[in-house]
């Protein structure tokens, strides 16, 4: 299993691309949340960690996940209202965040019980490790997950207007990495962060996953190998939550190959890389096709 810890929320997405005062439409989003929902679509057995709110947006987003048969066992829940996040689109459908997180929910995440014994890997990123007093319990569970030998994922996911100090923000991030196992970001990521992809290998990944929008996937690794797959094309609708069907592709596609034990990337051989990267670039292309963040499940990339 699969658990996913992070936030869920509601993006408010516009109806007409490049106009602000669009009919706005609602749709259930965070980039933890949008992650274990591809889990659930490509057929990982998946559970979700976080705070949710008991207020009508919490209902529903629990109700996808029971839908997409996400275990919701670890969800706390709180009386707070739902963070929300107004999107803007531009042209080529990239979407730009202002957060709406004061007093909110899942922010007030504490940190959880020891997670199940099926858990094999764990997947964190995005607002969940910035926005304080949730963002120090995830990264407490980070670290105690890592000790005890499970598969960390780590995706920054940046926001960078949620981000009060940003050098303050980039020293924990290079903190965190000695707990990670795999770490994926965007070049968008790679350049805020300001970092060098050797320095971050050696501080503790087994791997870096650099997504390049419509260019396609690159994967560093500690022994000094670069791969790159090309990206997908489509008619792109917008990219919301393409970014998170990456890290669910590439959790699946590693988890099938029984890769999440300690050591056991470092023995993924080019071939294989190219493999899991190609599938996860395909899965993203779908996201990217049909607006919000609607994951492909499995059949639509067995047919692909």
């Amino acid at each position: 299993m699969i658990v996913v810890a992070g936030e869920a929320l509601i993006d408010l997405v516009p109806q007409s691309a490049g106009d602000p005062l669009a009919a706005l439409r609602p749709a259930r989003g965070g980039g933890p949340y949008n992650t274990a929902v591809a889990l659930g679509r490509l057929g990982t057995p998946t559970a979700f960690c976080s705070r949710v709110s008991t207020d009508a947006f919490g209902e529903s987003l629990l109700e996808r996940l029971h839908t997409e048969g996400v275990r919701t066992d670890l969800v706390q829940r709180g009386a707070e209202p739902t963070t929300l996040a107004v999107a803007a689109l531009d042209a080529a459908g990239s979407a730009a965040y202002t957060f709406y997180v004061a007093g909110t929910a899942d922010r007030l995440f504490a940190l959880p019980g020891r997670l199940p014994a099926a858990t094999r890997a764990l997947s964190l990123g995005t607002c969940s490790l910035v926005l304080e007093p949730g963002a120090t319990a995830y990264e407490q569970l980070m670290r105690r997950e890592a000790e005890r030998g499970v598969f960390v994922a780590l995706d920054p996911n940046i926001r960078a207007g949620l981000i009060p100090d940003a050098d303050a923000y980039r020293a924990r991030f290079r903190g965190w990495l000695p707990s990670v196992s795999l770490l994926k970001l965007s070049e968008d990521d790679a350049e805020w962060l300001g970092g060098d992809v050797a320095d971050w290998l050696a501080a503790g990944p087994a791997a870096v996953v650099l997504t390049r929008g419509a260019d396609g996937l690159t994967v560093f690794t500690r022994d000094g190998r670069q791969l790159s797959v090309p990206g997908e094309r489509v008619d792109v609708v917008d990219t919301i939550g393409a970014g998170d069907t990456v890290n669910a592709a590439l959790l699946h596609a590693l988890g099938q190959r029984e890769l999440f034990a300690p050591g056991a990337l470092d023995g993924l051989d080019p071939d294989g890389w190219r493999e899991v990267l190609g599938f996860a670039a395909r899965a993203s292309a779908l996201t990217c096709s049909r607006a919000g963040a609607e994951p492909p499940h499995a059949s639509e990339l067995a047919a692909a």
